[in-house]
């Protein structure tokens, strides 16, 4: 890195990286993961080993001051780092371009394909500039509500949160792209981390992914581009959709959210389909009609809701709504929290499911399933929060319900394929 961007570098984000199996979805551990300046890759400045959950310890690196990211300026406001992952009968992994900023944890998913002796042995991803920072073709203007009626068009009968999103990664016109299987809240949390700054109020990053959410629920319903003829959900064009990058490093701050809202969507008095919120960065690009990044940011600083700035830009008739029905989940969230002192099936389910992933993730505790949430319940949910990024309170809430059940149909679904 030169000296005039070490020196801008006063300030220090967080960095931990996750390195799963990539055919069993089980973590690595003991993989050997180095961190460089993606400006200097050969210069190694980390060194760190994953335990038995694949997980490294939380770095400290430099990054640029957080006011960078506040406002739009000539200032880079990340600082980009190379994350290079190597594990015993594993192809090694190169993830270059990292983005760090100040005072935000960001979490690098790392995915890891057994050795194949036939081809290269280096997997390699590059993740490109920011939509703020960088420059990307302006969304090219769609109408937000689709006359799937008057098309005949074939739709979804009622709002689901899809277990995956097929992505192409290009447009749409690109046959030669590849198409990636991303579950949705995984796709959520990375357009997210692309589209906007992981610093901002979090009322502003709520109402952010809640227009990105509402948007990709859009292409959902209406079977927007198989109706066109095409294998895909969404691609990852600017011009069409919204940015998503294989390998891309998420944040903290819009992870949390993700977990709390992804059922969610935005909606307009009786109009079934979830409302296709489109938006502009308001600074590079003006969209008087839609919603502005930059613009919801200082509304944010103004202290207004998520539901204010949104009716703020798409006008006061518009509402959070949430989906009916979310696939892929062996059995919906009760409807209220579950802690110390709470008895029944629900409670029993959820043992079995802890004990499940304790199999692949060994420092969860297992526990009885005896349908009673005693102490022992509660060690091993704080546990199963502090693994998966949870505030650890021990309780079963409504973002701990799902991320067990995601977990666990992960874990279990991938080792029935591959016995």
């Amino acid at each position: 890195m030169p000296e005039t961007m070490k020196r801008e570098q006063v300030d220090q984000g967080q960095l931990m990286v996750q390195v799963n199996s990539s055919n069993t979805a089980v973590p690595v551990a003991d993989a050997k993961v180095e961190i460089s300046y993606t400006g200097d890759p050969d210069t190694v400045i980390e060194t760190v080993q994953t335990n038995g959950d694949g997980q490294t310890e939380t770095l400290q690196l430099s990054a640029p001051p957080v006011e960078f990211s506040m406002s739009p300026g000539e200032n880079q406001p990340y600082a980009e780092y190379t994350v290079r992952v190597s594990a015993k009968e594993y192809e090694t992994v190169t993830i270059s371009g990292a983005q760090i900023f100040s005072g935000i944890q960001g979490i690098q998913r790392v995915s890891m394909n057994l050795l194949d002796t036939t081809q290269s042995n280096i997997d390699s991803f590059v993740i490109g500039p920011h939509t703020l920072w960088g420059d990307y073709p302006p969304k090219i203007a769609e109408a937000e509500i689709k006359p799937v009626n008057e098309t005949g068009e074939i739709v979804l009968s009622r709002v689901v949160i899809p277990e995956y999103i097929i992505v192409h990664d290009g447009p749409v016109s690109d046959k030669s792209a590849k198409n990636y299987y991303v579950r949705y809240k995984d796709y959520i949390k990375n357009v997210a981390s692309c589209e906007i700054y992981s610093t901002w109020p979090r009322t502003t990053l709520e109402a952010n992914i809640l227009a990105i959410m509402s948007f990709t629920l859009n292409r959902v319903y209406t079977e927007w581009y198989r109706n066109k003829g095409h294998d895909f959900t969404i691609t990852s064009s600017t011009a069409y959709d919204h940015k998503w990058m294989p390998g891309k490093t998420t944040y903290e701050s819009i992870n949390t959210i993700v977990d709390e809202i992804f059922s969610n969507y935005l909606s307009r008095p009786n109009v079934k389909q979830p409302i296709l919120t489109q938006y502009c960065d308001g600074k590079k690009v003006s969209c008087p009609e839609w919603m502005t990044q930059w613009g919801s940011k200082y509304l944010g600083d103004q202290g207004y809701k998520p539901i204010e700035i949104l009716r703020y830009y798409y006008g006061e008739n518009m509402y959070i709504n949430t989906a009916e029905q979310i696939a892929g989940i062996p059995s919906s969230w009760p409807g209220y929290d579950l802690g110390i002192g709470a008895s029944g099936e629900k409670v029993r389910q959820i043992q079995q499911q802890l004990n499940r992933i304790s199999k692949d993730y060994p420092s969860i505790p297992t526990v009885a399933a005896d349908g009673q949430y005693g102490q022992q319940t509660a060690q091993a949910v704080r546990k199963f929060q502090s693994v998966f990024g949870l505030g650890q309170t021990g309780i079963i809430d409504y973002p701990t319900w799902y991320k067990i059940s995601e977990i666990y149909v992960g874990v279990s679904r991938i080792a029935e394929l591959n016995p």
